[in-house]
């Protein structure tokens, strides 16, 4: 993604993304309490024909990037340009394909990739990459395929772990790769209950599989939602809001985008009746997520 790109995502989507709702609306002019600091009068303008917007309050205002660089100061996070765009192609991974590498994996979400076919999970070099991140082979193999993925562009095939999403796509991992056969969606696993209490949100595959490894079971009680990415979790409510759930358990990231989700699903909680919230972060409090604190968290000596 290019600043460029950027600029030229919808102001409202973003706003809408981190939990804010227009106070006032009058043709192309939009109002909001400010995102930037608690006020009870919305300051906060934005000109959706322009897609620029004005903090009364901060006296700035400009384009999505300058909004975002200041998001992210106001939450303590790093804010050159490089962090407005790595923080936006996190919340609208669609907005390009282009790929930000992390210390780990590049993420992709490609119209070149192409499922050729999938089979069981045995490849070594899976369960080797799995044990890395201390995940056990036969749990993994209960949720997770081998897939064979042709890049249309290369005109190679590569290998990587596969899971369906609720769109008909598929979400694949392996050391080096995280990206998506689009459609991109969540991905919904039924739990062992009939007529589940309770449903588990996620943001990525690796966040599930950890934590039934925390838990040491191979099935949560109530169903799940892996999310597969932020940007997906309006889709997610479609299916705790027409469920009769009672408590929604979160396992989100300690980062501002996951920090950002876990406030807006206890915003969804507080306005549906009885539902009720729980923020499973105190478990991997000074971890990104989960799956970090999982394999860094001190091994109990075998008897």
């Amino acid at each position: 993604m290019n600043s460029e790109q950027a600029n030229n995502i919808s102001l409202i989507s973003i706003l809408d993304i981190i939990g804010l709702k227009a106070e006032k609306k009058k043709n192309n002019e939009y109002w909001y309490l400010s995102p930037f600091r608690k006020e009870n009068t919305a300051s906060f303008h934005v000109n959706v024909a322009k897609n620029i917007w004005y903090d009364h309050g901060e006296a700035k205002g400009g384009s999505v990037i300058d909004f975002v660089c200041l998001y992210l100061e106001s939450h303590r996070e790093s804010h050159t340009v490089i962090d407005a765009l790595r923080w936006l192609k996190n919340m609208h991974p669609s907005s390009t394909s282009q790929s930000f590498p992390n210390d780990e994996v590049s993420e992709q979400e490609d119209p070149a990739l192409d499922l050729k076919k999938t089979s069981a999970l045995q490849n070594p070099l899976f369960i080797s990459y799995l044990n890395t991140r201390g995940i056990h082979f036969q749990l993994a193999k209960k949720y997770l395929k081998e897939a064979a993925v042709y890049n249309k562009n290369t005109g190679k095939t590569f290998q990587a772990l596969c899971l369906r999403n609720e769109n008909g796509g598929f979400e694949l991992r392996n050391k080096f790769f995280k990206g998506c056969i689009a459609p991109k969606g969540i991905s919904f696993i039924r739990g062992s209950k009939f007529l589940p209490e309770e449903i588990h949100v996620f943001e990525g595959l690796m966040d599930f599989l950890s934590a039934l490894m925390h838990e040491k079971k191979s099935q949560f009680e109530g169903d799940v939602i892996i999310l597969n990415s932020i940007s997906c979790l309006k889709e997610s409510f479609i299916y705790i809001g027409n469920y009769s759930y009672k408590t929604i358990y979160t396992w989100l990231d300690n980062d501002l985008a996951g920090k950002t989700a876990t406030k807006a699903l206890s915003e969804f909680a507080k306005h549906h009746g009885d539902l009720k919230f729980m923020p499973m972060n105190k478990i991997y409090t000074k971890h990104k997520d989960i799956n970090d604190w999982l394999t860094n968290k001190p091994k109990t000596p075998s008897n």
